[in-house]
């Protein structure tokens, strides 16, 4: 096959997929397919669970309003989620799904919400984060769907990133204007990245003092120009993917 099937529609799936296998689909998928796509049996659809790789399916109809796939043959094999943790202060409905979908498409393979002094919604609907960042992946060949983590303190989430990953902390303060100068020096030894985008109002002095004590860490501005959090998300993740991560 061609190296992306951009036709064919795209499914991610719990059940496990391997040749012959039927994957029953839930009520919402199945009306997707059958009322919103028109598909027919013997239709073909794009299936991936995160383990087993992609996989051609045929449609299978069960009546009006019900529909199996049958697993046909395996068009890509399974990759490793990418090794990229994205920590962010939570943003209100619209915006944070924004955020997330963007994430997922830059390569995030965790989602870390994390409540600074300074975050101005501190509830995060983790099955809406989940749902947002499927439909970022079925929509742009993903797949491994990202690892989403409840909220966390800020210095308690950045106490959990393993002594070696390097910490990208996106701060206007950073004494290095050009970020892709910053992250240069700063290099990668391989050990995995962190990216650190803050709330609307930027982070305390206190929260920088907590970043400081970081064996491996960069700041890193973002330009000359205020940035709101999904914006910033998407130019830290580009930099950053760029200069160090798979980008290269």
């Amino acid at each position: 096959m061609a190296a992306y099937d951009f036709n064919a529609p795209r499914l991610f799936v719990e059940a496990p997929l391997q040749a012959g296998a039927r994957v029953e689909l839930d009520r919402a998928q199945a009306n997707y397919l059958l009322n919103v796509l028109r598909l027919r049996s013997d239709d073909r659809v794009l299936v991936f669970n995160g383990r087993d790789g992609e996989w051609l399916t045929s449609v299978a109809v069960e009546g009006r309003k019900a529909a199996d796939l049958v697993c046909v043959e395996r068009t890509r094999e399974q990759t490793p989620r990418p090794d990229l943790t994205y920590l962010f202060a939570p943003l209100k409905h619209a915006r944070l799904d924004y955020m997330v979908q963007k994430a997922v498409e830059m390569g995030a393979g965790v989602l870390q919400p994390v409540l600074t002094q300074r975050t101005q919604s501190t509830r995060v609907n983790l099955d809406r984060m989940r749902a947002n960042a499927i439909e970022a992946a079925e929509q742009c060949g993903i797949l491994s769907i990202p690892d989403i983590r409840e909220e966390e303190s800020f210095a308690k989430a950045l106490d959990a990133l393993e002594p070696g990953r390097l910490v990208i902390f996106c701060d206007e303060d950073a004494a290095i204007a050009n970020p892709a100068e910053a992250l240069a020096a700063a290099g990668n030894r391989g050990e995995g990245l962190a990216v650190v985008v803050g709330p609307e109002g930027g982070f305390t002095d206190q929260e920088r003092a907590i970043v400081s004590t970081r064996q491996r860490c960069v700041r890193i501005s973002l330009g000359p120009r205020i940035l709101r959090a999904d914006t910033a998300a998407v130019a830290a993740l580009a930099i950053v993917q760029a200069t160090l991560g798979d980008w290269r």
